[in-house]
């Protein structure tokens, strides 16, 4: 059996009861009004967020010497169709050579590679001298020592402040190291340890 609830504009349709005079609906602040977001702030607070560690290689489309970064915003996306994505910075020298091929590699870097991660972070470094490597089916450097790799092309690119997402189509990947992963916490690299 149902029941109709009543109320004074109609004697027939049903409604949910009336909220408590009192109970007043919740307002957002507009972001206009709410208080800036200081970046050293923001970076403490986002940098509680364990990571991986990846180093991203190519080979430049002008010459093809070996040319990569290093990220440690990197995810997984889809897995139809395949996809991953990481954020390069918009000031990146080293984003442009490696979009400039039609092939990339996102090497997992292993706990052993700390130096290779600080190599491949900084700015204008000969990353690649004395750097062991061998080609991925599409010609980019897979790192030796890497617990990974993934064989990528961009699929998009969004910019987002003052970086760029870069959302890729995966080709090809292996597992290539039985090590642990190389972590990065509060600024600082670490190691994974099982619970």
């Amino acid at each position: 059996m149902s029941s109709t609830v009543t109320s004074p504009t109609s004697q027939t349709s049903e409604a949910a009861p009336a909220a408590p005079a009192s109970a007043a609906t919740p307002t957002a602040t507009p972001a206009s009004a709410a208080t800036p977001v200081a970046a050293r702030r923001f970076r403490s607070i986002a940098g509680r967020f364990t990571t991986g560690v990846v180093a991203v290689t190519a080979r430049r489309a002008s010459d093809g010497a070996p040319v990569g970064l290093a990220v440690n915003s990197f995810t997984s996306v889809s897995l139809e169709p395949p996809l991953v994505l990481f954020c390069a910075a918009r000031t990146s020298t080293s984003w442009p050579d490696v979009r400039s091929a039609d092939r990339f590699c996102v090497n997992i870097l292993g706990e052993g590679q700390r130096m290779l991660s600080t190599r491949f972070a900084t700015s204008g470094a000969e990353k690649f001298s004395g750097v062991p490597w061998t080609p991925s089916p599409g010609g980019a450097p897979v790192l030796d020592g890497s617990i990974g790799w993934i064989e990528c092309s961009v699929e998009e690119e969004i910019p987002a402040g003052d970086h760029t997402v870069v959302l890729a189509r995966v080709h090809d990947l292996d597992a290539s190291e039985e090590d642990s992963p190389l972590v990065f916490f509060r600024g600082l690299y670490g190691r994974y340890a099982q619970l």
